[in-house]
Formats: structure tokens, sequence, C-alpha cells
């Protein structure tokens, strides 16, 4: 199991629900995210592994929400699949080119979810 299957399985093992697991796993990437965001000229190597993180926990996002099993709405299995797309592409955009600014679209993203999943 990966790095980020792990942590989603830790969490998800708690007394949380799995919508509440699933806020607390981006909430988790999103704050890693913001670490690296705010002190950036010392963030030494470890955005590559926070975005890696992220990108993980988006794909199981993605691949829960838009699996054909699931009982979400057509319109929100499409919606999470034009997200993740955006968040993959823009995580290899940042390792790519990495610049701080670029970090804000994922990290409000990750808060606008989890918001929406603690609903």
């Amino acid at each position: 199991m990966s790095y980020g299957a792990n942590a989603y399985a830790r969490v998800s093992q708690t007394a949380l629900s799995p919508r509440e697991a699933e806020a607390a796993v981006l909430l988790k990437a999103a704050t890693r995210l913001q670490m690296i965001q705010t002190d950036w000229e010392n963030q030494s190597g470890s955005l590559n592994e926070a975005l890696t993180f992220n990108q993980k926990v988006w794909t199981l996002i993605a691949g829960a929400a838009t699996d054909p099993e699931s009982p979400l709405p057509i319109e929100i299995k499409t919606n999470i699949a034009q997200l993740a797309t955006f968040v993959f592409k823009r995580t290899i955009d940042t390792m790519i080119e990495p610049q701080a600014e670029k970090l804000s679209a994922l990290i409000n993203i990750n808060h606008q979810l989890a918001a929406g999943l603690r609903t």
C-alpha cells in the first residue's frame, strides 16, 4: 500500500465516517502544501513529497467517486473527475516549474472539498 493510501487508511480507521475521513486527509494534504508555501525558501525538497501525497489523495478520491458502483449522481462524479484532472495538471506543472503561488489553487480546492464533505 502506498504512503497516501496508508495515511488514508489510518485516518479512516478512527471513529470518523468515510466522508469525515476524506475531509481529514484532504486537510492534511492542504496543510502540508500550506506549510511549504508559507516557508517557500526553506522547503528543501519537501515540495515534491507534498505534491505526491496530495496527488495520491486525489487519486483515491477520484477513483472512489467515479467508480461505477458509486452512488453519487453523475454530475458530482463529473465534477470530481474534472477537479482531479485540474489537480493532476497543476501538480505536474508545479513539479516542473515550482512557484509558491501555484500551490494556492490546490490548497483552496482541498479546503473547499473538505468543507463540503463535513456538511
